[in-house]
């Protein structure tokens, strides 16, 4: 949501700016994530049937596979598009169509932060281990949890930020 100042100016708050271009970052990172599954599974398919099978393709792709579907999830928390049940909401009185957002805004917070806070603490206590076929530190693909629970933490605040100042 946009204030206007007193010469029509649109200003949006600098939360609201941090969330449209973490999420426009999410975006290309996830296409880029989405093409790099398609690229690595036919380099695999054709690899496996003309020459030896790819060790690390598997296990790559299913990494992938995890954060794109985190990112896919903070960028629908962006965009509003999480399925919901509105049939209710849109029959109470806006005090309470606010109250409702404001404590399921709420409710997404908490989750998040507590993803992104064991996220944090899984990325430090698994850091010995490595990954069985490319051998780097579990610690790169734990990392996701932490960045991608801020990244949808960041988009929560904002609108929650928002409902506040309608």
């Amino acid at each position: 949501m946009e204030t206007t100042r007193n010469g029509g100016e649109r200003v949006r708050s600098p939360l609201l700016k941090l969330s449209d271009m973490l999420n426009r970052a999410s975006e290309v990172a996830l296409f880029a994530m989405m093409m790099a599954m398609i690229l690595i599974t036919l380099l695999q398919v054709v690899c496996r049937f003309f020459f030896d099978a790819l060790i690390w393709s598997e296990e790559v792709v299913c990494f992938l596979l995890v954060a794109a579907s985190l990112l896919g999830a903070a960028i629908a928390f962006k965009r509003g598009s999480h399925i919901a049940v509105t049939s209710l909401v849109l029959k109470l009185n806006p005090g309470l169509q606010k109250a409702l957002s404001v404590f399921v805004q709420l409710i997404g917070i908490v989750f998040f932060v507590i993803v992104a806070w064991y996220g944090g603490v899984l990325t430090k206590s698994e850091s010995f281990q490595t990954t069985p076929a490319m051998g780097i530190s579990m610690s790169w693909i734990y990392v996701m949890y932490p960045l991608i629970g801020g990244i949808t933490l960041v988009h929560l605040a904002a609108q929650l930020h928002e409902t506040f100042r309608r």
